[in-house]
């Protein structure tokens, strides 16, 4: 059932049927639950074991669909939690054992110096002398042996225990992250009144549901202006517009290519991200990196908003990484066009259509994630919090 589910999944990632980091960071937390639920292998089951499972798994989502970092990251967090349940899991055995030690030893000297005590204490009659004196056990006799015996008979079921606790431990740890991967939008809403204060102009570029909840909730107590510039080719920020228009925020719509002349009329830009990398760049919608280095000309701060299940432990500059994603060329021309194109005697015209851009981390000011608000230099520390150094490259 679970490798079904698995080709499922990525048959519809190489049809790109599932996009988007949250759905593809929720169902990619879901796959690896159940694979590691119907994991059904002899005891002892070791740590590693699991670590090889969902690298293996892993990877076959990985590629097929890998401008979706956030199947990576996932991926990379569910070995983390695996990683640190096996280390709690061990320190739990050794002092279960050290605490087994300590009442076993004092209990076997307390028998012997009882049968001493009591051999000591008999009165000199004609009955005592003429019954055998009592010998102590000695150390390796039968006691030793049977004890020894009982050991090796509970060593078996504390193993299974043991397994099935860690099992157990990692698939909590998991339903955990899902429920973190659901609820980050709204904990991001929720700092919104921090960083958007009265009569301020906002500038933002294409659609998110993150993007939108935070300027709701800011609605909700300021009264602001917000510019969103259209987000061609997809002009996703046409219904940013009227979604901002029905809440009551003063909306002005102007096209991409305005950005530059209305920067210098807004206080700050706030846009979503699809990533962030390990050295703080952001991999955003196209046109969004035109939007930043005119803010950056302009001294006007540019706030991203994004998850911490965004976060990606692997660099821009990474071979292995594919940073982009190329639509279909008709959102930029009509199929009649293209087709005039085509057979004009002048030669042919390429219209290439990129899904995002990268913006370099001088021109981010500030992070805003579920876990609070950070500095993009900040980026290493948040990547060894929940990541560890083995799993970085799966």
């Amino acid at each position: 059932m679970a490798d079904a589910l698995v080709e499922d999944f990525i048959t519809k990632l190489k049809r790109r049927q599932v996009e988007g980091s949250l759905v593809t960071a929720r169902k990619t937390a879901l796959v690896l639950r159940q694979v590691i639920a119907a994991e059904r292998k002899p005891a002892p089951y070791q740590a590693s074991q699991l670590i090889e499972l969902v690298k293996n798994y892993g990877r076959k989502l990985i590629a097929a669909n890998p401008t979706e970092l956030a199947i990576g990251n996932i991926v990379r967090r569910v070995l983390h939690i695996i990683r640190e349940e096996d280390v709690t899991s061990a320190s739990h055995s050794a002092a279960n054992t050290e605490d087994d030690v300590e009442r076993a030893g004092p209990a076997g000297g307390g028998i012997a110096a009882s049968t001493g005590n009591r051999t000591a204490l008999l009165a000199p009659a004609l009955k005592n002398l003429l019954e055998p004196t009592p010998q102590l056990q000695k150390p390796g006799s039968d006691s030793g042996s049977v004890a020894e015996s009982e050991s090796k008979r509970q060593e078996k079921p504390k193993s299974d225990r043991a397994s099935w606790r860690l099992k157990h431990n990692v698939i909590e740890g998991i339903n955990e992250l899902i429920t973190e991967v659901e609820n980050f939008s709204s904990l991001i809403a929720e700092q919104a009144l921090e960083h958007i204060h009265q009569n301020e102009v906002i500038l933002t570029m294409g659609r998110s549901k993150t993007l939108l909840n935070f300027l709701s909730e800011a609605k909700k107590k300021r009264s602001f202006q917000a510019v969103v510039a259209e987000g061609a080719p997809r002009y996703d920020g046409h219904l940013l517009a009227k979604e901002l228009a029905v809440l009551g925020v003063q909306t002005t719509a102007i096209t991409d290519a305005a950005v530059f002349a209305m920067m210098a009329r807004v206080n700050m830009v706030v846009v979503g991200a699809h990533a962030v990398m390990a050295n703080g760049g952001v991999l955003a919608p196209v046109g969004l990196h035109m939007a930043a280095l005119a803010a950056k000309r302009h001294a006007v701060p540019f706030v991203v908003l994004c998850g911490l299940h965004k976060l990606s432990p692997v660099f821009p500059h990474d071979p292995d990484t594919l940073l982009n994603d190329f639509k279909s060329p008709s959102g930029v021309l009509d199929f009649g066009e293209i087709s005039d194109c085509l057979d004009s005697a002048a030669g042919r015209v390429h219209t290439p259509n990129p899904f995002f851009d990268y913006i370099p981390p001088e021109l981010v000011s500030l992070f805003i994630t579920d876990g609070g608000g950070h500095n993009p230099s900040y980026v290493y520390r948040l990547i060894a919090e929940f990541y560890s150094p083995e799993d970085y490259v799966l």
